[in-house]
């Protein structure tokens, strides 16, 4: 299959704002010898892509310093040690860097099949948030059917991603959300419960949902400001879980008393300093426990808004206006 030796890919010129990103023309990446080379046909925008962006998490080393942390696309050149993919292949990936581009290198074990019936754009919005809950609230925060969890940012693409999967795999889920159209969109997805923080307190509301028991996890993305509160959502046995830091890092009044008492676990992870051998671990068990309902037509993203990857600027800002509901997606080749 015919690779061109350059490819037009977003370049960040400076750390800064979303003006900062701009199409430019680059050589085509060479695929390492666990790796695939893919023709990009869409890329998703998340967070931490506009983290890397300001300068505040900078790729790990020997992972692309482009951005663009999960594509959909054609497998166009395969890596020598590679087994069980084939050229032409449809597959969407969890990429280390790389993904806002044409072509883009990605481990051949963080590779997953299209979904039936997906298009590029759907399959582009599944590997970052998908690889995110399935490790951290599956995995790490261990949550099991007939429990309860609470998940914050109910109407990001990780939280619409925890709803269904959490609701598919036996659970309640009550979440958090800042506006009354935010919270009646994640009742829609399958929340038990949707709290809008701007106008109730959810610590009173997980109280008062759960008869004063608490949830089982709590999945958070805000970090130290909901420190406290998100352990006296606890219930006995109770484990929360923290995979992001928009309210902070170093948090203050934490009971480590109540902590010992019932037994809380805090614990946490980020998804792009592990290993290849760690992310095809969890790719395998979402191909197991996971596509399946994908192909019945379950538990599918929601996509909010597709921009061309020219555009990737305005869908940094439509990111941090926080007015979305799901996914951002990049449209970067024709089918």
């Amino acid at each position: 299959m015919s690779v061109p030796e350059s490819m037009r890919h977003i370049e960040v010129s400076a750390t800064g704002g979303p003006e900062a990103l701009r199409l430019v023309t680059g050589p085509v990446p060479a695929p390492k010898p666990d790796e695939v080379l893919l023709r990009v046909l869409a890329a998703g925008v998340n967070r931490p892509d506009v983290q890397q962006r300001r300068g505040l998490y900078p790729p790990p080393p020997g992972a692309s310093p482009l951005l663009g942390l999960e594509v959909a696309g054609e497998i166009m050149a395969l890596g020598g040690d590679v087994t069980g993919l084939r050229l032409g292949d449809r597959v969407c990936a969890l990429a280390n860097g790389g993904g806002y581009a044409e072509y883009c290198a990605v481990p051949a074990a963080q590779c997953l099949p299209w979904p039936k019936g997906y298009d590029a754009l759907r399959a582009a919005a599944l590997p970052e948030t998908y690889f995110t809950v399935w490790a951290n609230l599956f995995q790490i925060g261990r949550l099991a059917k007939g429990e309860a969890a609470l998940v914050h940012g109910g109407s990001s693409g990780i939280g619409v991603t925890a709803i269904k999967l959490a609701k598919a795999f036996g659970a309640t889920v009550y979440v958090t959300a800042g506006s009354d159209e935010k919270c009646d969109a994640c009742r829609r997805f399958g929340a038990d419960a949707a709290i809008n923080y701007r106008s109730a307190s959810f610590e009173e509301e997980v109280k008062r949902l759960t008869g004063g028991r608490g949830v089982d996890v709590v999945l958070d993305m805000v970090g130290a400001d909901y420190a406290a509160a998100n352990l006296r959502c606890l219930a006995q046995g109770g484990r929360l879980v923290v995979i992001g830091f928009m309210g902070g890092r170093m948090a203050e009044g934490v009971d480590l008393a109540r902590i010992a008492s019932r037994r809380l676990t805090i614990t946490g992870s980020t998804m792009r300093p592990r290993s290849t051998e760690e992310k095809g671990g969890i790719a395998a068990e979402l191909r197991a426990q996971v596509w399946p309902l994908l192909d019945r037509g379950e538990c599918a993203p929601e996509i909010h808004e597709v921009l061309p990857l020219a555009e990737a600027g305005a869908a940094h800002r439509l990111m941090e206006d926080s007015q979305h509901i799901g996914k951002i997606v990049l449209r970067v080749s024709p089918e």
